[in-house]
């Protein structure tokens, strides 16, 4: 099975016991995975039946993940694709390199049975859900909305614009199709096309005087 490596946890404190070994994380990790593809549901997945499947033991479990949501965070962070890197070019570019990450992480929830199961358990799990969102949507929306503020310093964009409400218009359209709209076309270029289409309009024009 392959794995996309966790990125760091914003939770980890200090370290407690032996030294932490990436190779027994990727190991529960995996394990954690295989269960979820198996079909047991997130309420049926103890520690005690992690650390067997893994091959590891519970206490081993607790030195990395204080509990099964932070466990779950980073299992879910693993399954998805990589944050992309931003070409740092134009406000353009990477706005569509962040539109192609949610196309692709659209794809991938389509043929990851973790992900489209996770994803649909966690709403019933709001402890879990709000681990998520800090740890991996939070930042996502961060780092969009520093993009948007060069785009303004750099003249890009106008600067009347509420930058809030212009991110949630900028990923509307993925989320429809990835969300509400889980059967519609994710089509290469689709990126490029949302972007270009809102930068018509959000460009700074010349008033005469």
């Amino acid at each position: 099975m392959s794995l996309v490596e966790p990125g760091p946890r914003q939770q980890d404190g200090p370290a407690r016991g032996r030294p932490r070994s990436e190779a027994v994380e990727r190991a529960i990790i995996e394990g954690v995975m295989q269960l979820l593809e198996d079909g047991v549901p997130l309420a049926e997945l103890s520690i005690e039946r992690i650390a067997r499947t893994a091959g590891v033991g519970k206490a081993t479990i607790y030195r990395r993940w204080e509990g099964k949501e932070q466990l779950f965070v980073d299992v879910m962070r693993a399954a998805e694709p990589p944050d992309p890197e931003l070409p740092g070019v134009s406000v353009r570019d990477d706005l569509v390199a962040l539109l192609e990450a949610l196309r692709l992480r659209g794809l991938a929830g389509r043929t990851s049975a973790i992900l489209h199961h996770v994803r649909a358990q966690m709403k019933s799990s709001p402890q879990l859900w709000a681990a998520y969102h800090e740890t991996v949507v939070a930042p996502r929306r961060r780092l969009g909305l520093e993009v948007l503020r060069r785009g303004q310093d750099t003249g890009e964009l106008r600067d009347d614009l509420d930058l809030d409400l212009l991110s949630d218009i900028i990923v509307g359209p993925l989320l429809v199709r990835t969300v509400l709209h889980p059967d519609a076309d994710l089509p290469d270029g689709l990126a490029e096309q949302v972007v270009d289409t809102l930068l018509e309009g959000l460009r700074p024009v010349d008033r005469p005087g």
